[in-house]
C-alpha cells in the first residue's frame, strides 16, 4: 500500500512561511494527482490545493490563491506547499494525499498521509 508522510509543519509568526514536503513510498507515485487539505480544531477537512500527476495543472482554495504554490518532483516521490504570507487562520493540521484524480474534496482520495500541524501566531 502506497504510504505518504508530511513534513515541515512547526510554529510560525503571521507573515512568515513554511514549506511542507509529503514523501511518498512506490514506484508509481508519479501516476496519481496529489493535494493538500488541512484540518482546523473542531472544523471539517478543507482542500487547500492539488496538483495533477504529471504537475501540468494545480488549483488551489481562494483562501491561499496568491500565497501557496503547490509543486512535485516525481523523481523523488515528492510533493511541496510552499506556503507565503501565512495567517492565523492557516492554523490547521494539513495533510497530504493522493489518488486517481484531481479532485476538491476528501473521498476523492486513496491515500493520505498522518498530518503535520501547521500553527501561525499573530
Amino acid at each position: 500500500q502506497m504510504q505518504l508522510k508530511e513534513s515541515g509543519g512547526g510554529l510560525v509568526q503571521a507573515g512568515g512561511s513554511l514549506r511542507l514536503s509529503c514523501a511518498a513510498s512506490g514506484r508509481w507515485f508519479g501516476l496519481y494527482a496529489a493535494g493538500w487539505f488541512r484540518q482546523a480544531a473542531g472544523k471539517e477537512r478543507e482542500f487547500v490545493s492539488g496538483i495533477s500527476q504529471s504537475g501540468g495543472r494545480t488549483s488551489y482554495a481562494d483562501s491561499v490563491k496568491g500565497r501557496f504554490t503547490i509543486s512535485r518532483d516525481n523523481a523523488n516521490n515528492t510533493v511541496y506547499l510552499l506556503m507565503n504570507t501565512l495567517k492565523p487562520e492557516d492554523t490547521a493540521v494539513y495533510y497530504c494525499a493522493s489518488g486517481t484524480r484531481l479532485g476538491v474534496v476528501p473521498y476523492e482520495y486513496d491515500y493520505w498521509g498522518q498530518g503535520t500541524q501547521v500553527t501561525v501566531s499573530s
